[in-house]
Order: C-alpha cells, then sequence, then structure tokens
C-alpha cells in the first residue's frame, strides 16, 4: 500500500506535465488532443451554458437592451470570425452580452456565452481594448479550460487520497506528526496545482486573445493598455499578494508579455466606430438608474459635450436625449437626438483633409428615435408615425433584431393587430428561439381575443427560458379555451409530448451536469451568496439566488478561472 500510494504522488505531477499546457503556437491556434471531451463534450457545455443563460437573463443586472447587445454581439463575431478555427468543433454561436457591475472585469461561461461588466465597458478607452479583453475570453472557451479544468480536478483528487493512504501508514509506525505533515502536503500539493492551472490558463487565453484582436485588425497595444488601467484599479492587493497564491499571474507580468509580442508585430491603428462611443453613453445611463445616478450621469455628459472631439460631443449630447427619455422628457430627448444628429452630419472643418469617412451609427440612431416615440404611449399621432419609422427601419436594417422587435411594438401600439400579428407569425418562424416575439405575439392574440393561440405563445416563451413546467401549464390553459381549433388541439398534443420528453431527458441527464459543474473551478464563478441582503427585493429569490453575487464581491484577490482578471 505504501508503495501504490507512493507511486501515485510521484505519478500525478508527471502525469501533468505530459498533458498540462502547451504553449500557443504562432500563428495558428495550439491543436488540443479529445481527453477534455471524456469529462465535458462540447454539446454538454454548451447545454450548461445554455442553463445558466436562463437564469442570467432574469436576473436584474442583466442588460436587456437592444442598441447594447446588437453592438457587442456583432463586435464580438468579429473577432470570432478572424479565427475559423474559434468556433470550435461544435460550431458555437458565440452570444455577448453586458451585465451591470461596478469591477473591471468580464468572464466566460460554458459553451460560447461571454459577458462584459458595465464598468469595463465604461473603462475601455477604444474598441482595441474591449477587443483585448473579448479576444482574452474567446481564448477560454476555444481552449476549452472548463472542460480541461475538470479532468485536471479529477486527477487532483487522488493526490490527497494517497497523501490519506500515507498519513495513515505513518501514523501505525508512531509518527503522528509526520503523519499530518504528510495529509497537510497532499492537499497543499492538490491546491496549488490547481493554482498553477489557473494561471496558465489565463497566460493561453492572453495569447490567444492577442493573436485573434491582431488578426481582426485591432491594435495589439490595446491590451497593454486594458492591463495597466486593470493594475491601477487594482494595486491595493493584486501584485501584493505572492504570485503562487494567485490564480491570475501578475498583472505587470502580463504586460511585459504583450509588449514584448507587440515589438514582433507591424503598427496598426484603427479609428473606433460612432456605434463603440454611444452604446457607453447607453450602458452610463443604464448603470446607476437612481436620482442620484441620473445626476452624476448628467454632469458627465454636460462634460463631454465640451470636449473639442465629434464623437465625444455626439456621445454626450445622444447620453444626454437617452438620459432626458430615461426620465420621462421625450420632448427634450427628441431635441438632444437631434443635435447628435447634426454634429455627426456636420462636415469637417475647412483644412482637414485626409479625415476617414465618419461612421454613422445608424441602426442606433433609428433605433432611439423608435424607442423615445414609443415612450408617448397616449399620443396616437406619435405612435403611427413611429410605426411608420420603424417599417422603414427594419427594411434598411434587416439583421438587427432589436428594430424588428420595435416594429412588431410600434404596429401593436398603433393598433395594427392584424399587421402586427401576421408580422410576428413569420418572425417566430424565421427566428424559433426569439423569445420577445414571442411575448409580442401573444399580446397581439390577447387583444384580439385569441386566448388558445395567446397561451400557446406564452408557452413557447416559457419553454426557451427554461420554464418548462410553466409551459406545459400553458398548454393545459390553452386546450381549455374556447376558442381552440382542432389544429390547435393537434398542435398543442405535439408540443405536450416533445417538452415532456426532453423534461424527462433534462431530468436523467441533470445529476451529470450537476457532477460536471461541483467539479468546475468555473463554479466559484457563479457562487452565489444566499445571504447577500441586496437581493431580497428579487421576485425569483424564494426559488433563485442571483449568479452575480460572486461577482460582486470586489475586495477579493483570487480571481476565479474564466475572469479577465
Amino acid at each position: 500500500m505504501r508503495a501504490v500510494a507512493a507511486a501515485l504522488l510521484i505519478a500525478m505531477p508527471m502525469a501533468m506535465a505530459q498533458t498540462g499546457l502547451a504553449p500557443a503556437k504562432i500563428p495558428n491556434l495550439p491543436a488540443l488532443g479529445g481527453t477534455e471531451s471524456q469529462d465535458l463534450s462540447p454539446l454538454m457545455e454548451r447545454k450548461l451554458g445554455e442553463e445558466i443563460m436562463r437564469d442570467i437573463r432574469r436576473d436584474r443586472d442583466y442588460l436587456d437592451d437592444g442598441p447594447i447587445l446588437e453592438y457587442m454581439n456583432n463586435f464580438g463575431n468579429v473577432l470570432v470570425d478572424a479565427r475559423p478555427g474559434a468556433r470550435g468543433e461544435a460550431k458555437y454561436d458565440y452570444f455577448f452580452f453586458v451585465v451591470r457591475d461596478p469591477q473591471l472585469n468580464a468572464f466566460a461561461l460554458p459553451g460560447g456565452f461571454i459577458a462584459v461588466h458595465s464598468a469595463l465597458l465604461l473603462q475601455a478607452q477604444s474598441e482595441s481594448e474591449l477587443a483585448s479583453v473579448l479576444g482574452h475570453e474567446i481564448g477560454h472557451v476555444v481552449q476549452r479550460h472548463i472542460a480541461r479544468s475538470i479532468g485536471q480536478q479529477k486527477q487532483d483528487a487522488l493526490i490527497p487520497l494517497a497523501a490519506m493512504i500515507l498519513a495513515a501508514l505513518t501514523a501505525r509506525q508512531g509518527g503522528g506528526d509526520a503523519a499530518m505533515g504528510v495529509f497537510l502536503g497532499g492537499q497543499g500539493l492538490a491546491i496549488q496545482r490547481q493554482l498553477n492551472f489557473g494561471r496558465d490558463a489565463e497566460r493561453e487565453a492572453d495569447r490567444i486573445g492577442f493573436q485573434i484582436m491582431g488578426e481582426a485588425g485591432f491594435d495589439p497595444s490595446g491590451m497593454v493598455a486594458f492591463f495597466q488601467q486593470m493594475q491601477a484599479s487594482t494595486r491595493n492587493y493584486s501584485d501584493l499578494v505572492p504570485a503562487w497564491l494567485l490564480t491570475h499571474p501578475l498583472t505587470s507580468e502580463r504586460i511585459a508579455d504583450i509588449q514584448a509580442r507587440i515589438r514582433a508585430q507591424p503598427y496598426k491603428q484603427r479609428q473606433d466606430s460612432l456605434d463603440f462611443f454611444l452604446v457607453r453613453s447607453r450602458a452610463r445611463v443604464l448603470q446607476d438608474q437612481s436620482a442620484n445616478g441620473y445626476s452624476e450621469t448628467k454632469q458627465f455628459f454636460q462634460g463631454q459635450i465640451l470636449q473639442d472631439s465629434w464623437q465625444q460631443k455626439a456621445a454626450g449630447q445622444y447620453g444626454m436625449a437617452f438620459l432626458t427619455m430615461k426620465q420621462g422628457d421625450t420632448d427634450a430627448a427628441q431635441k438632444w437626438l437631434d443635435q447628435a444628429r447634426e454634429t455627426v452630419n456636420k462636415p469637417p472643418p475647412a483644412g482637414v483633409f485626409g479625415a476617414s469617412p465618419r461612421s454613422k451609427a445608424e441602426s442606433i440612431f433609428a433605433a432611439t428615435s423608435i424607442e423615445i416615440k414609443l415612450a408617448q404611449t397616449e399620443n396616437k399621432e406619435v405612435l403611427a408615425k413611429a410605426a411608420t419609422e420603424a417599417e422603414a427601419a427594419h427594411q434598411k436594417f434587416p439583421l438587427s433584431r432589436g428594430i424588428a422587435h420595435q416594429y412588431g411594438e410600434a404596429l401593436i401600439a398603433a393598433g395594427k393587430l392584424d399587421e402586427a400579428g401576421a408580422y410576428l407569425r413569420d418572425q417566430v418562424q424565421l427566428y424559433r428561439e426569439d423569445i420577445e416575439a414571442y411575448d409580442l405575439l401573444a399580446q397581439v392574440y390577447s387583444k384580439q381575443g385569441k386566448l388558445a393561440l395567446q397561451h400557446i405563445a406564452l408557452a413557447e416563451s416559457y419553454n426557451l427560458q427554461g420554464g418548462v413546467m410553466a409551459a406545459l401549464d400553458q398548454l393545459g390553459y390553452a386546450r381549455k379555451a374556447p376558442d381552440a381549433s382542432f389544429y390547435d388541439q393537434s398542435l398543442i398534443d405535439a408540443r405536450e409530448r416533445e417538452w415532456q420528453a426532453r423534461r424527462r431527458e433534462d431530468l436523467a441527464d441533470r445529476g451529470k451536469k450537476e457532477m460536471a459543474l461541483s467539479g468546475s473551478a468555473f463554479k466559484l464563478e457563479l457562487k452565489s451568496d444566499k445571504d447577500n441582503k441586496d437581493n431580497k427585493d428579487d421576485p425569483f429569490n424564494n426559488s433563485y439566488t442571483s449568479p452575480f453575487d460572486r461577482l460582486r464581491k470586489a475586495t477579493d484577490p483570487m480571481q476565479p478561472s474564466g475572469s479577465v482578471r
């Protein structure tokens, strides 16, 4: 037994030396083996990510804002598409989103879901800095660090076991203190190996992110600039903790590594889009919606308007438009929006030659103009204009899901229910996982008095949100509705069989998924604090704790694996 235990303790580090993180190849991503798929397959990773996202979308700190989501996903997928291999063998559809949080951080969920904290979005001074963060998180997904972490922990689980065997044998020979030393040494070795894995994963994500942002045409020095900002924001504790106790490499070490790589790269300069500045203005308003928060935001925009940069000035004016709309002053909002458009369309000063064409951010301006009109719920004339404007915007920007939703909302507000119903039925056929489209369709059926169809549309919405039991309840209401046709009953039967079968499969798989999550270092990123007093007013508080509670603990210098810090 002593020989077996000693062999285990020796073989573990040797095995990890053979299967540990290999340095990223330049210029190609490293080819990974398939061993991590045995612990967590790409398909299961995606399912885990989808389940977590259902909870996150219900959280009050999830910024469900059309223009912000659209910008983040367009921007993020530019980075993903720069490296075709970034989607992996499962061909992930990446989803980028923003959460309201005062820390400079970002994190990746299993399966290609990537979050950015609102404070980070506001702190980024250029799109290259933002690209460095998203590239880093894409690197975590590409390299499957969550699946590999689970495999690593399964190996490390044998180390304390071997230490216990050795400790028991040592204790039998009368060495009590020696036995305790052996046991604690085994525990310490397992913990240190996990810390080493986390630091290696972060270095690997840095290298992959550096490659991706360079290939997408962004300035690689943006990564250094953002690391320096993070270092300044955490100088009270981050670099004072011993390096061997950190889950992430020292920021100074990361800066030095990236600077060395930049020297070998040609200089790149990239002009930031206007969308970047306008989205940050929206995020600033949504960051703190208290009276004091609005007051501070207003002061910021007023100072921004006085700057010489046309982009900064337009962003300040646009921010004032969005802020005054949120405060209920739609007249002032429209005036500020018009001023922002004038600033953007104003030609450059005389004598300025060779300037690149200005980006117009037309879709964001169009969406905000419609938004201001829809806020005037009692003015039928303005609502009719909103419907006309939304139709034109939808034709001009057919891929914008935010504007597509606004068009359906405008048709409902203008009382064009038949037209709205036909349009939204087409939308749910084209985009079968569009929750908001189903919700709008349910509104149309409710106003038309079509009870069976209303409940069927709500059932589809609840099912997409992960509420299978609530969806089945809605199907039950639809079945009992007096206007349920033979076709409706057939659809209800088919959906009921499909969802019940899937629910049985989900229950069978839940044990495996919970075991995977319990073994993943990533679970630390989503650990809820059940005693968090800030969550007492959450309507889901009885059965659901916020996945962002762990991320709000700004005083923790030991940032979990998967975060950018």
